[in-house]
């Protein structure tokens, strides 16, 4: 069989082993790339070696907590040992507190904005370096429609799916000239296991579907999908671009 999408054999760095990322991870390995899987979340991790293996791939995890500049440029040399420079990296970290501006302190914002952008900043920042050098790379960050979209009860998430678009615009303009692209993913309303409490109460459900021009919520494999087409060789000529997965969300 043709590999189409040019990505058997290749490695990949993916931080966030959970809900998006790790349909993301099984997406990329079922395609024979090779895997650093990362995330603080033991049971998280060890779901995904599993079902990679299941699929007869490889995948290293990597049991870490990122929010910190240290310890996210250690997870990226602990990458380069395990794999070399890795081809792919996947940003798929993110958080959310649903409370109103008023509601939220400092601390919160601190924390949101660490977790989500910061995190972005370091890794991207670091394994930029390292692609730089090699002369080629793809990098996809996941955003969201909130990065466009002013949903109540988003601030802090919402500034900084903003920022991580801005981010990825400017990484890309820098380091196209070295061959390295850098994209985005911005997911509407979709169904994970952490959405799913939050979406089975009070109606959410058929609150989000009904703003949602496509009538339904979107499925992790839909979002994995579009990272796997913006890691491989078919998007080699894209570059600074957010691709929303969202139902036609963002049209209304």
């Amino acid at each position: 069989m043709t590999d189409w999408l040019g990505l058997a054999g290749r490695s990949a760095l993916v931080v966030g082993a959970g809900g998006l990322g790790a349909a993301s991870a099984l997406a990329l390995a079922a395609q024979g790339v090779e895997l650093v899987a990362v995330d603080k979340d033991a049971a998280a991790l060890e779901s995904l070696e599993h079902a990679v293996k299941d699929l007869g791939g490889v995948v290293h995890t990597v049991l870490a907590d990122v929010a910190s500049a240290e310890r996210s440029r250690e997870i990226v040399d602990r990458a380069v040992e395990l794999v070399g420079t890795p081809q792919l990296f996947l940003h798929a970290i993110g958080r959310n507190d649903r409370r109103s501006v008023l509601e939220l302190g400092d601390d919160d914002w601190d924390f949101i904005l660490r977790l989500n952008l910061s995190t972005a900043w370091w890794l991207g920042q670091e394994v930029g370096r390292r692609m730089v050098a090699a002369g080629t790379g793809r990098i996809v960050f996941v955003s969201s429609v909130s990065a466009l979209l002013a949903h109540a009860n988003h601030a802090p998430y919402a500034a900084t799916k903003g920022g991580i678009n801005q981010l990825m615009r400017v990484m890309a303009r820098e380091w196209a000239p070295f061959g390295v692209g850098v994209n985005a993913v911005g997911p509407g309303y979709v169904e994970t296991d952490l959405t799913r409490d939050y979406l089975d109460v009070d109606g959410h459900r058929e609150s989000l579907e009904s703003l949602i021009p496509a009538g339904r919520l979107g499925r992790p494999e839909e979002v994995a999908d579009a990272v796997v087409f913006l890691c491989s060789q078919r998007a080699g000529f894209i570059t600074g671009q957010c691709l929303y997965i969202d139902g036609g969300r963002t049209l209304v």
